[in-house]
């Protein structure tokens, strides 16, 4: 069995890359900046089934740069499912939570309405739509707060300042659920396989770490595992305002 995975060097794709059967295609190989190159990809390696890990993740950068957020996060996927429809192999592609508004506190399920706040949410909303409408067997795995020993991430962060400071000021007014890289591969993996067998299971999913928390209550329990000394503050979001809007509500059922 061969599974094509986009990406190479992302959270979700470093894990997946320890994974039996996995082919990972970097940016040298697969610019998702050209969707017609990620299609093409596709037919020249042939696999049974294909996982998306790649994406244009920086969400405020996105507010300034939607036009290519939109060709990386929308467009790319809608060709790479297209390709996959014309080989008649499945194909999993990540999503996010950022597809929501955020409000309430009920954890949101894969048939909610979706109303993205920013650039970022409405460019992985494209790609989602791409995917569904695309004639492919296909699942769409939504996730959220992705942590890993790889890359850039909120627990790395937290290792790397609260090793140097007394105290740090948190965001205490977002919930979510923080979830491993691993996890997520692990997941992606089994999807890929079970889609083969079971075309009739295409559809959207969520999955998340639990329990859900606050960034704040995050970083205490990073801190406390890792003996590191370092007070939190809690903040509210409007204290320290990012460019593009968060979500306060990512609990995902």
């Amino acid at each position: 069995m061969s599974i094509l995975v986009f990406g190479s060097t992302g959270q979700v794709s470093t894990e997946l890359a320890k994974l039996p059967g996995t082919v990972c295609l970097g940016r040298a190989v697969a610019d998702l900046s050209d969707p017609a190159a990620c299609a093409e990809a596709i037919h020249t390696h042939k696999p049974n089934t294909v996982i998306n890990a790649a994406a244009y993740t920086a969400v405020d950068r996105a507010e300034d740069e939607e036009e290519l957020a939109t060709v990386i996060n929308g467009h790319a996927p809608a060709a790479m499912a297209a390709a996959c429809a014309e080989l008649g192999i499945p194909m999993v592609h990540i999503s996010t939570d950022y597809v929501f508004n955020g409000t309430g506190t009920t954890p949101w399920q894969p048939k909610d309405a979706t109303e993205p706040l920013g650039a970022y949410g409405r460019s992985k909303l494209i790609g989602e739509t791409g995917v569904r409408t695309s004639g492919a067997t296909f699942a769409i795995l939504r996730t959220s707060w992705v942590f890993s020993a790889h890359g850039a991430n909120f627990v790395k962060t937290m290792l790397r300042h609260g090793a140097d400071r007394d105290a740090l000021t948190i965001v205490a007014d977002q919930i979510g659920g923080p979830t491993p890289a691993a996890d997520i591969a692990a997941a992606c993996h089994s999807m890929a396989t079970q889609l083969m067998r079971t075309p009739e299971a295409s559809g959207t999913y969520h999955f998340s770490g639990g329990p859900d928390c606050s960034w704040a209550d995050f970083a205490r329990a990073i801190f406390e595992v890792a003996g590191i000394d370092c007070a939190v503050r809690d903040i509210t979001t409007a204290d320290y305002p990012p460019p593009a809007a968060r979500p306060a509500n990512s609990r995902m059922d």
